[in-house]
């Protein structure tokens, strides 16, 4: 027998591993990597957005509030900017909002169900460039634990439709020390009667 009539070698296991990776290597490589890229695709828009998937099924439940209407019909009854902050829990600009320069006697409601919220006796100039209360009327809010941009915050929101209407920090001024730091366009103003 010649050498050339030899049949071929058969590389060792471990030098075949070495020489190219196996086809279930390679797939959980290319896994892993689609994977790593599905959870950077998903978390870059919660850290844009400053709502989670929990507020906004939550603010639109019907099963928790009195006043519960279909995403459709909320997109009907708001304007576009009122159906982010109600209904998306956006923010609005800073020093944008009519109301934070409202300083007559009178009430501020909900913009989603017009349920009263705070009163203007209520209402201080907190140099935040939204509407800033102390204390919202009795059973008007209430509140939720939000933690979007990496930092807990307590989220406010009306009791009665769920709608988002913006904060709450503890660096108000006296009685309560409360700072009710509200988007302006998730309410609207009812002067007091002369």
């Amino acid at each position: 027998m010649r050498l050339s009539d030899k049949p071929p070698r058969k590389p060792s296991r471990s030098a075949a591993a070495k020489a190219a990776p196996t086809p279930s290597r390679r797939a959980f490589l290319l896994s892993a990597t689609a994977a790593a890229a599905a959870v950077a695709a998903g978390l870059v828009p919660r850290l844009m957005r400053p709502a989670h998937a929990d507020d906004a099924r939550r603010a639109t439940d019907p099963e928790h509030f009195e006043v519960a209407y279909s995403d459709a019909e909320w997109r009907k009854r708001l304007t576009p900017a009122q159906y982010e902050i109600l209904r998306q829990a956006g923010t609005e600009r800073p020093y944008s909002s009519p109301l934070n320069d409202e300083h007559r006697a009178g009430t501020f409601a909900c913009a989603g169900c017009a349920l009263p919220l705070f009163s203007s006796r209520t209402k201080f100039d907190s140099h935040t460039g939204w509407p800033s209360f102390w204390m919202p009327l009795d059973h008007a809010v209430g509140t939720h634990t939000d933690s979007t941009f990496g930092m807990v915050r307590t989220e406010v929101h009306c009791r009665r439709c769920g709608g988002h209407l913006g904060h709450v920090f503890d660096d108000g001024p006296k009685p309560t020390g409360l700072r009710y730091c509200m988007n302006g366009l998730a309410m609207t103003f009812q002067p007091q009667p002369a």
